[in-house]
């Protein structure tokens, strides 16, 4: 429904009285303490929810700076080892004419991370300030950042099978460099911050940004 000044109100499960179990969705009397079906502790908000976003984002940030300095592969031939990063291997591929592989190593690689690290600040951000985004497609976003982040793990499977397939002893070999741990640390780290959100915020900031 709509107030006066044609701002969009909501009826949460809160204000009709219920609260949900977050582990298996079934509804409660708002003063139900443990969930019938799973056992789970049920709780109307998570209090601490931005303090453990921002940890673990904030961790996710420091981790994704080595990611992209460091090397991620190291390669020798015949004795001979080169080290190369993100940013690096992407320029070669550039080099080599592969424009449509560079494409898709830097998508997944720099902006989808990035564009995650932006999208979750800026729903944490919204929670205690006006957003011009509606409710919705805040919603719709924190979706979007929970979907592409079981993806986000593609380099290091393309590390880990490489370094398994070309082991050819003393004339080829491929090892993954610090960068590697680094990238997984950070997408672990960002995937805990999205998951540490309590999206029912996003709600209870949209009414009361409305008052």
């Amino acid at each position: 429904m709509e107030n006066a000044g044609n701002t969009r109100l909501y009826l949460t499960a809160r204000d009709a009285g219920l609260i949900g179990c977050t582990s298996c969705g079934r509804v409660h009397a708002a003063r139900a303490k443990t969930c019938l079906r799973c056992g789970a502790t049920l709780a109307s908000r998570d209090t601490q929810s931005l303090q453990k976003v921002w940890a673990w984002w904030l961790a996710g940030v420091i981790a994704f700076v080595p990611a992209n300095v460091y090397p991620m592969l190291k390669t020798a031939t015949l004795g001979t080892e080169t080290a190369s990063t993100l940013l690096g291997g992407i320029v070669e591929l550039l080099h080599h004419g592969s424009i449509g592989i560079a494409a898709i190593v830097f998508f997944a690689s720099i902006v989808i991370p990035a564009s995650k690290f932006l999208a979750i600040a800026y729903l944490a951000l919204g929670i205690n300030r006006p957003s011009r985004l509606t409710a919705h497609r805040r919603h719709q976003l924190y979706e979007v950042v929970e979907f592409v982040g079981r993806w986000s793990m593609i380099d290091v499977f393309v590390v880990a099978i490489l370094t398994a397939l070309v082991q050819l002893g003393s004339a080829a070999s491929i090892h993954p460099g610090i960068a590697a741990v680094s990238f997984a640390l950070s997408v672990a780290f960002t995937m805990l911050s999205a998951q540490s959100f309590d999206a029912r915020l996003i709600w209870d900031a949209d009414k009361d940004h409305a008052k």
